[in-house]
């Protein structure tokens, strides 16, 4: 592929309207000006001076999808094992994002008994990639969990509240769906089958399905196979004029690389050859993968994708410019052989101020932040916001195996990776009983975690790395503060005050981890050794991230 004159004319047999969010969009060519330096890091996000740098936000945004509906961008992101599930984001600028809520606000209502917390063993399954789309006036999400099959979920404002979720196909195996209306009113299905094919016996079989007008109803007998190879996932279906282009993904020697089909019918997917729409950054192994084409104002064109090969801030948010060629969007800046290669940093798509740094932390006063989310679906008798004004009581039982990870009470937000990251938070120990541990935890891998032990009427300080503890002096005081401090290598320390407020360092280092397709994230929780006994009352987190520049 080469950038050729007169490319303006080739696109302009492309315009017309897309089935993107029910909006018109229409391809142009990206002007990316001269290559800015790569950022060091840790700068990360809007620079305040016009640009930004990747990631825009350095922290566990995986399988992102995204829309334009009006003037406003609305971004989803999987959940997997956690719940509130699918994280629900919007901006106005494609960089600055806010969370502002989940399409499923109990991840138990899919009926997995594994993701309870009597089970604890749904970790890196539950809720994965799904599509976001406005249609008709409303918004849609399609998602599929490995085990329970293909749901959809709609509401009228992207804030919600969501329709509790349908189910289109209770069959497991299938991920990464997209749905699509034609402009014949017609509706269509893109979906991975990543388990074998009863037929075939082939993987990562991506099949097109026909659906109900309403999007309600698959019909599973209507599967046209179009794409087969290794790692086919990252479903996305768009249409520009009279030509449909399949986005998708694979796996490659080097990673995971984005491709594209298109055609002039969407059958005709199944004959199209596919095209390479950029390359992996070798050097830092970071790679663009699930994601979606947003155009600005302007008409030019962006890739909103995570990125990341499992380092321990998980798979980050980034922005790339789109560059047209020969009918093709082409992801990041064109190399020689016409492949796009990473942009590290570039022009924001749209003009804009650049806002606070996000707000993290919480005094629980009577609502959740959408920050938080459960490890697995939440036991509602064992916590409250409404018992102890301005605290969260979370209420003491036994885990479902010994450690951090079989513990069914812990909430935890993804930890980010900046310069300098600190979260804190005051614990009332006074409702606690024997048996009973309550503290502030890293939840990755096996976990670490600073906190305070009950043996009878008496406590003690504990620092937890994995399945070894270490005992701490008597705390006598029935209310402390307990820390933990990362920077941008990762590596945690904890620290406790005591009660008298001066803070002093506890236990070992920890090195963030990923696991689980999760990355880190700082948590707080509570278990009793045999019983539902006791309770900690949690307030004032405070949660501090380094400025973007650094």
């Amino acid at each position: 592929m080469t950038d050729e004159k007169g490319g303006a004319d080739r696109r302009s047999v492309l315009l017309g309207l897309s089935s993107l969010g029910g909006m018109a969009f229409y391809p142009a060519q990206a002007s990316l000006g001269a290559p800015l330096a790569r950022s060091p890091l840790p700068r990360w996000g809007d620079q305040g001076d016009g640009s930004f740098v990747n990631p825009i936000i350095p922290a566990d945004y995986s399988d992102l999808d995204a829309i334009r509906v009006g003037n406003t961008y609305y971004a989803i992101s999987s959940t997997l094992h956690t719940s509130p599930a699918m994280v629900i984001l919007r901006s106005s600028d494609m960089v600055n994002w806010t969370t502002i809520g989940h399409a499923v606000p109990d991840l138990g209502t899919l009926g997995e008994e594994d993701m309870s917390w009597r089970r604890m063993k749904g970790y890196g399954r539950g809720m994965w990639a799904g599509a976001i789309r406005h249609h008709a006036g409303r918004f849609y999400i399609y998602f599929a969990t490995p085990d329970s099959g293909l749901f959809v979920t709609t509401a009228e404002r992207a804030e919600g509240p969501w329709s509790p979720p349908h189910s289109l196909l209770h069959e497991g195996g299938f991920d990464d769906p997209c749905p699509f209306w034609d402009t014949d009113g017609s509706a269509w299905l893109v979906m991975t089958r990543f388990g074998a094919d009863p037929v075939t016996g082939k993987h990562y079989v991506i099949s097109l399905y026909r659906m109900s007008p309403d999007g309600m109803t698959l019909d599973r007998a209507s599967a046209i196979p179009i794409q087969n190879s290794d790692g086919s996932e990252a479903n996305k279906l768009y249409k520009f004029g009279n030509t449909y282009y399949h986005y998708f993904s694979e796996v490659r020697p080097e990673g995971r690389v984005p491709m594209m089909k298109h055609a002039t019918s969407l059958p005709g997917l199944a004959q199209a050859k596919a095209v390479q729409l950029g390359h992996v950054d070798a050097p830092v192994d970071r790679e663009p993968n699930q994601g979606g084409l947003l155009q600005a104002p302007d008409g030019k064109w962006w890739f909103l994708t995570h990125q990341g090969h499992g380092d321990w801030e998980g798979r980050a948010m980034c922005l790339l410019p789109v560059t047209w060629r020969e009918g093709w969007p082409i992801i990041g800046r064109p190399g020689p052989d016409g492949i796009g290669n990473m942009v590290w940093e570039s022009r924001k798509p749209i003009p804009s101020r650049r806002p606070p740094l996000p707000d993290l932390s919480d005094r629980f006063a009577g609502t959740f932040k959408p920050v938080w989310e459960w490890n697995h679906a939440p036991r509602h008798d064992a916590y409250s916001l409404t018992e102890r004004r301005g605290w969260l009581r979370l209420k003491a039982f036994q885990p479902a195996y010994p450690g951090l990870r079989g513990v069914g009470n812990v909430l935890s937000q993804r930890s980010w990776r900046t310069a300098d990251n600190r979260a804190s938070v005051a614990i009332d120990l006074s409702g606690m009983v024997d048996g009973q541990t309550a503290g502030l935890c890293h939840l990755s891998a096996d976990g670490a975690w600073i906190g305070v032990r009950q043996r009878g009427t008496r406590r003690f300080l504990y620092f937890a790395l994995g399945d070894r503890t270490e005992e701490g002096p008597e705390v006598e005081a029935s209310l402390i503060r307990l820390a933990t401090r990362w920077t941008h290598d990762g590596r945690a320390i904890f620290e406790q005050d005591g009660g008298r407020g001066a803070f002093q360092r506890f236990g070992g280092t920890y090195d963030l981890q990923w696991k689980d397709y999760r990355g880190d994230r700082v948590g707080l929780f509570t278990f009793h050794e045999s019983e539902m006994r006791g309770h900690a009352d949690f307030s004032d987190f405070q949660y501090r991230i380094a400025s973007q520049n650094g």
